[in-house]
């Protein structure tokens, strides 16, 4: 039986040059051929380490653990997402990140399951815990090759591990006592929303969560402006990946919540990945109420299309309902944001604007350092009518959990 490894150069440039994303029958046939040659499925640790330089490209190009595993859940089946994260986790032993990353890369790899030591052999370990054919590892293995050899550069947010240096870890931004009261106060609000049976009090509590949000972010400012020593407000980024279908609606959903807390967002399409940049507190508060109401609009889309019957089957329907519920709540909350700063300024006696736009221009400031070519766009796509009304009309009640459910 004639045998390879991946350390030949012809297997080298299959994984890493080879196209095994447009032609799934190319990719069948390449992956039989290959379980004739290696039915061990990578027995010499060869293929592992072209995989493992193909990831550490990404990290060149401004990929994070977390949107690794996000672009071959997309591309990929869960078998594969298991391989990546494996790959991962070894990366992580061969670059000790556990003592040498920043904290938000530490994180990632926490939340994968990527901070556990595996077997170095990582494609064959996969393999033997898969109990799959050697052709259908060997196309797993393709696909993700490919996957991660086009994946394309994106803004750099957080240094990549060339660039770690032999010193302790860089911590990310930390949140201060009162940001974690505030966010388990919040998350409370939203619990009870959930819970409730009647749409008004759902309402209510979902306003009540925007203007406690607001009332920390005003109070955060004030305390920052009258400090002693005037320091630079601290301004983070972090990412969001937004799951199909109906990228754009939940986007937009996002960005709604974005602008009601003064956080600046942008997003790569296609990728179904976003961009936050803000106050971490804001952030945090962003994504919390994100994926309540990631939720809720599930939901309300099932209450719908009960409602309008037949007609509602269409993506167009259910595109626009999202479209429809995302400027509402959007709506919702500015209102929510006005009424707490409102509130804010006759308790302090004050003109609140001047300090609150201080905030608001670092935030800015460094949006614009990290995206300096971004451009705003609009969709062009034609929207159904009866869709978006029904959106809108379910967003003056949104109920809001605290658990994300994907929409069909």
């Amino acid at each position: 039986m004639a045998t390879t490894t991946a350390d030949d150069p012809w297997l080298r440039e299959l994984l890493l040059h080879g196209d095994w994303l447009s032609e799934a029958e190319d990719a069948d046939r390449m992956a039989t051929l290959l379980a004739d040659r290696d039915p061990l499925v990578d027995g010499d640790g060869g293929a592992t380490r072209v995989l493992l330089s193909a990831l550490a490209g990404t990290w060149e190009r401004g990929w994070q653990p977390a949107d690794v595993a996000h672009a071959v859940r997309l591309r990929a089946t869960t078998r594969a997402v298991r391989l990546v994260v494996a790959l991962i986790a070894e990366d992580a032993r061969l670059t000790d990140a556990a003592t040498r990353a920043p904290e938000v890369w530490v994180g990632q790899l926490r939340e994968l399951g990527a901070l556990t030591a595996g077997a170095p052999g990582v494609v064959a370990a996969w393999y033997r815990a898969e109990g799959r054919p050697p052709g259908e590892a060997w196309r797993e293995v393709l696909v993700l090759a490919s996957t991660l050899r086009t994946a394309a550069r994106i803004d750099q947010l957080v240094p990549p591990p060339s660039r770690w240096g032999a010193g302790a870890r860089r911590a990310a931004p930390a949140s201060a006592p009162d940001d974690a009261r505030a966010l388990r106060r919040i998350r409370a609000l939203l619990a009870k929303a959930e819970s409730t049976e009647f749409p008004g009090e759902a309402e209510s509590l979902t306003a009540k969560a925007q203007e406690l949000m607001t009332r920390h972010a005003v109070d955060a400012a004030l305390l920052e402006a009258g400090g002693t020593a005037p320091g630079r407000t601290a301004v983070d980024a972090r990412r969001v990946h937004v799951d199909e279908p109906y990228v754009r609606a939940k986007v937009q959903l996002l960005g709604a919540v974005a602008d009601a807390n003064g956080v600046r967002l942008v997003w790569y399409q296609g990728l179904g990945i976003a961009n936050l940049v803000g106050v971490a507190a804001d952030l945090d508060a962003v994504e919390l109420l994100f994926t309540s109401l990631l939720l809720q609009v599930g939901q309300a889309l099932a209450v719908a299309e009960r409602a309008a019957g037949r007609r509602s089957a269409s993506r167009s329907f259910r595109r626009a309902f999202l479209l429809g519920y995302a400027v509402r709540v959007g709506e919702r909350l500015t209102t929510a944001r006005e009424r707490a700063t409102a509130a804010a300024a006759a308790e302090q006696g004050g003109d609140l604007l001047p300090v609150l736009r201080s905030r608001q221009v670092a935030v800015d400031h460094a949006f614009t350092e990290l995206f300096p070519r971004v451009r705003s766009t609009r969709s062009r796509a034609s929207t159904d009518a009866g869709g978006w009304w029904a959106g809108r009309a379910a967003a003056d009640s949104a109920d809001v959990g605290s658990r994300r459910s994907p929409l069909r």
